[in-house]
C-alpha cells in the first residue's frame, strides 16, 4: 500500500492524461510480433514500476486514498484495429490539425470516477488495411504519477523492448515518506481528498471537455526560433522596465517564453468573442517539479507525483493590450511567470500552504483559467521500442509542451473552433521565421 501525498491527491479528480505515440515506416515488425514484444517488455517493466500495475483505492476505516499494489496486479492491454487504412494513419501523424475523433479511438479509456480505479492502461492499434503504421496509446491515473514519472516509465519500457534491460540508473522509489513527513502534508492530503471525493468511493471528477466543439493544432518551434523569442521578450522587458531595480531583466527560460506566448495568444483568442472587460481577472496554471526543492530532496528515481501547481494572475487588458501593442502583453505575461517562479517556486516551502490548496482552487474563475501541461524537458520522441522513434507524440485534448528533436519544442493547443484562427495569428506573429504546423519531426534536425 502506498499512501498518497498532497501532490497525488491534488490530481485525484482530474481526467486521466491520454498520450498517443504514432509509428510508421518499413522498420515496423509484423503486428503479431510487435504486440508480443510489447506485452513481454511491459510485464517486465511493470514488475519494477509496480504502482502502474496497482489500483487507486479508498481505505474503509478513514478518508485516506492509497495505491494498492498487492492484489491482482496488472494493466489492461487492448489490441485494436483502426477503421482507416495505413495511409490514413500516416496522415494522422502529419496533419497540423488533430483528427480528435480518430485520436480518441487510438487511446484507451480509464474509469477514474469511482474507486478502486486502475492506474494505467495500454492500447496498440493497427490499420484496417495495409501495413507500416501502428499506434500505441497509454493512459494513466494522475493520482499515481506525474509527467516526469510517465516519461521515466516510457523510457524504461521502450528500452526493455529494444535491449532487454531497463534504462534506469537506479531502481524507482515509490515511498511518499519523504513528502508525508512534512508537518502539513497529511492534513493537506485529507483536505484535498474531501474536496475531490466527499462521498468515497465516488470521486467528483472534473467534467471532460466536449471534443466536438474543439479544434486542436500542433506547432513546432525550432531552437533558433525559441532563442529569438527569448531574446525578444528580454528586450521588451528592458524597454518596459520589467526588471528588478537597478538590474536588467533576466532572459526567460524556454518554458517561460513559450508559456507566456501561449497564455497571451489564448486570452486574445478568447476575448474576441466574449464580453470580457479589460479589468477581468485571467489566470494560468503551470506545474513545477518539487523533487529537488523538498528538504531533504527526493531521489531523482522517485516515481509518483511531486509537482505543485502554481498560478499567475493578470487581467485581460494587460495581456491583450487592445491598443494593438501585442508585445506589451507578452512581456507582461513573462514577467508574471518569472515573478511566480522567483517568489513561490524557488523560495517557498512547496508544502507550506498545502492546507490552503483547496481554498486557492475555489478562488479561481474556471472560465478565465488557462491550464498548461507537459514540459519541454519530457523527451517523448526518444521512446523507441526497437523500430525507430515515433513520427508523432501527442497528449490528447491537452494544452501541452513536449521536447522535440534538435532542441525544438512541440506545442499543442485545443480551443473552441471559433477561437483557433485568432490564436494562431497571434501565436505565429511573435515567432520569427516559419513555424512548422506539423510535418515529420526529422525535418527539424536537417
Amino acid at each position: 500500500m502506498i499512501k498518497l501525498s498532497p501532490f497525488d491527491t491534488s490530481f485525484l479528480a482530474l481526467g486521466p492524461p491520454q498520450m498517443l505515440f504514432l509509428y510508421d515506416g518499413t522498420s515496423l515488425p509484423p503486428f503479431r510480433s510487435l504486440v508480443s514484444s510489447l506485452r513481454v517488455s511491459l510485464g517486465a517493466t511493470l514488475a519494477v514500476f509496480t504502482p502502474f500495475a496497482g489500483k487507486v483505492t479508498a481505505c474503509s476505516d478513514d478518508h485516506d486514498v492509497v495505491i494498492d499494489c498487492s492484489s491482482d496486479p496488472g494493466v489492461r492491454f487492448v489490441e485494436a484495429e483502426y477503421s482507416g487504412d495505413a495511409a490514413d494513419m500516416h496522415r494522422l501523424a502529419r496533419d497540423k490539425e488533430h483528427d480528435i475523433e480518430a485520436f480518441l479511438q487510438l487511446v484507451p479509456d480509464l474509469e477514474v470516477g469511482r474507486l478502486p480505479a486502475p492506474a494505467f492502461a495500454v492500447q496498440v492499434t493497427r490499420p484496417a488495411d495495409g501495413s507500416g503504421a501502428v499506434a500505441i496509446g497509454v493512459v494513466m491515473h494522475h493520482a499515481v504519477a506525474d509527467g516526469q514519472s510517465l516519461w521515466q516509465f516510457m523510457r524504461a519500457w521502450s528500452t526493455m523492448s529494444q535491449e532487454g534491460s531497463l534504462a534506469v540508473a537506479a531502481a524507482p522509489t515509490f515511498d511518499r515518506a519523504g513528502i508525508l513527513r512534512h508537518p502539513k502534508a497529511e492534513a493537506g492530503a485529507r483536505i484535498l481528498t474531501r474536496f475531490c471525493a466527499p462521498e468515497l468511493p465516488k470521486v467528483n471528477k472534473f467534467p471532460d471537455p466536449d471534443w466536438r466543439r474543439l479544434s486542436q493544432r500542433t506547432y513546432l518551434l525550432n531552437a533558433g526560433q525559441i532563442q529569438s523569442l527569448k531574446r525578444r521578450i528580454q528586450l521588451l522587458q528592458a524597454k518596459n522596465g520589467d526588471g528588478e531595480q537597478n538590474r536588467p531583466p533576466e532572459p526567460p527560460t524556454t518554458y517561460v517564453a513559450i508559456a507566456s506566448l501561449l497564455w497571451t495568444s489564448i486570452v486574445r483568442a478568447r476575448s474576441v468573442n466574449s464580453a470580457a472587460a479589460d479589468d477581468d481577472d485571467e489566470y494560468v496554471s503551470f506545474p513545477a517539479d518539487c523533487r529537488r526543492r523538498l528538504r531533504p530532496p527526493l531521489e531523482p528515481s522517485f516515481f509518483g507525483n511531486c509537482v505543485k501547481v502554481h498560478y499567475v494572475r493578470s487581467t485581460t487588458g494587460d495581456l491583450v493590450c487592445r491598443d494593438g501593442d501585442n508585445d506589451k502583453g507578452l512581456a507582461h505575461a513573462a514577467a508574471g511567470f518569472q515573478r511566480a517562479i522567483r517568489e513561490h517556486v524557488e523560495k517557498e516551502d512547496p508544502l507550506g500552504d498545502a492546507e490552503r490548496w483547496v481554498e486557492i482552487i475555489r478562488g479561481l474563475t474556471r472560465e478565465r483559467l488557462t491550464v498548461l501541461g507537459g514540459s519541454n524537458r519530457h523527451m517523448m520522441y526518444q521512446v523507441d521500442f526497437g523500430w525507430g522513434q515515433p513520427s508523432r507524440v501527442e497528449y490528447v485534448l491537452m494544452t501541452s509542451l513536449l521536447g522535440a528533436p534538435g532542441g525544438g519544442v512541440q506545442v499543442s493547443v485545443p480551443l473552441p473552433r471559433d477561437q483557433v484562427d485568432t490564436f494562431e495569428a497571434s501565436f505565429l506573429s511573435h515567432v520569427s521565421g516559419h513555424v512548422q504546423q506539423y510535418n515529420r519531426l526529422e525535418d527539424m534536425c536537417n
